[in-house]
């Protein structure tokens, strides 16, 4: 392995030359499935020289069926005997492998009972998981999956379902159109600092609209603007609102704000989703403020959801987790409540209190 190597071609050699074998002496009528994907800058490809430095290495997860779960601790000693410090010059610590199920382990992340199936996920269920989830289940790399499941389980995670994608385009565009005239007020009433933080907020949600148009689970705020940068829009898109970024003044702000507006305004209406809507900004009201009105996008997208209950909750225009909130440990409730604490999913319980 080179020193360039990324974590996942590492981890692809570690499960050829020493899962693969190990497992086929020990315990050759095993069936499993083995993957690298979950938590780890190396699942989404962003891994460089400087991930190194913790969390990194050669690691697998895998899969048996529930009926072979029993021989979780053979397993164990096959991966164990003898086992070398280092494996291509880089630390081995098996104890990192994961044996589970794929029920126990997605279940798990999708902050639900091991009793339950992930595949029965309903409309709340989809709104409490934050996209970084998604991103780390349905990422990454199948080494092997003799039964499918794995395989079964990443696709149904693929993306949103149709209504479920809707509604979390419809509650950003009204976040862009809740605060889109507020950037260049306070600019006008000499609020540089203020105008500069409100266009931030707008970037971060014209950027996380483009991830949702194009089908993408966005990842965390780490690699939010890499993974931005792979988008189809980038191209077009970037330039846009690096100037934005990089203005001296709010009215440059509008102007580059402006053309972000229409470029994403002309993504919406090339989905066809909805009837064409027309994607020139336009003044708000009275005021020399050039606007969207994200609030027409909202409300064309709210009519298409088929499902009363989730058309009634996207009328609140929350969204789901990642558009209600920023706040890392409060994304992750979900799973820190799930399963053996017996505790409801409190945002879950919250959504439904609203139906």
């Amino acid at each position: 392995m080179s020193e360039q190597s990324s974590g996942v071609q590492l981890s692809q050699q570690f499960h050829d030359n020493y899962i693969v074998p190990r497992l086929s002496s020990a315990l050759p009528a095993l069936a499993y499935a083995s993957a690298l994907i979950g938590p780890g800058s190396e699942v989404l490809g962003f891994d460089t020289p400087m991930s190194r430095d913790h969390d990194w290495g050669p690691r697998v997860l895998l899969f048996v069926r529930e009926a072979d779960f029993s021989q979780r601790e053979a397993i164990f000693e096959a991966l164990h005997r003898a086992a070398p410090a280092a494996f291509y010059g880089f630390p081995l610590q098996v104890d990192q492998t994961i044996v589970t199920t794929v029920s126990a382990y997605f279940n798990r992340r999708l902050g639900r009972s091991p009793a339950e199936w992930f595949e029965e996920l309903e409309p709340l269920d989809w709104l409490t998981i934050p996209s970084q989830t998604l991103a780390e289940l349905t990422g990454g790399t199948v080494f092997r999956d003799d039964l499918g499941e794995l395989t079964r389980a990443r696709n149904h995670l693929r993306f949103y379902p149709q209504d479920i994608w809707l509604s979390l385009m419809a509650a950003i565009w009204n976040r862009i159109g809740q605060e889109e005239h507020l950037m260049p007020r306070a600019g006008f009433a000499g609020d540089e600092l203020g105008a500069a933080l409100i266009a931030s907020r707008l970037v971060r949600d014209i950027m996380s609209l483009c991830f949702l148009i194009e089908r993408r689970y966005a990842p965390y705020a780490k690699w939010f603007g890499t993974a931005f940068r792979q988008l189809a829009c980038a191209k077009e898109l970037l330039p846009v609102l690096i100037a934005e970024h990089t203005a001296e003044d709010w009215r440059e702000r509008e102007q580059a704000l402006a053309a972000a507006y229409q470029i994403v305004a002309r993504m919406h209406n090339e989905l066809q989703l909805t009837e064409p809507i027309e994607a020139k900004v336009t003044l708000f009201f009275d005021r020399p403020f050039t606007v969207i009105r994200g609030d027409r996008f909202a409300e064309a997208l709210v009519s298409k959801i088929e499902d009363s209950s989730l058309r009634k909750l996207a009328a609140f225009k929350f969204g789901g987790i990642d558009q209600i909130s920023d706040n890392t440990d409060f994304r992750a409730v979900h799973e820190r409540l799930q399963s053996s604490s017996g505790m409801t999913n409190p945002l879950r319980a919250f959504f439904e209190r609203l139906l």
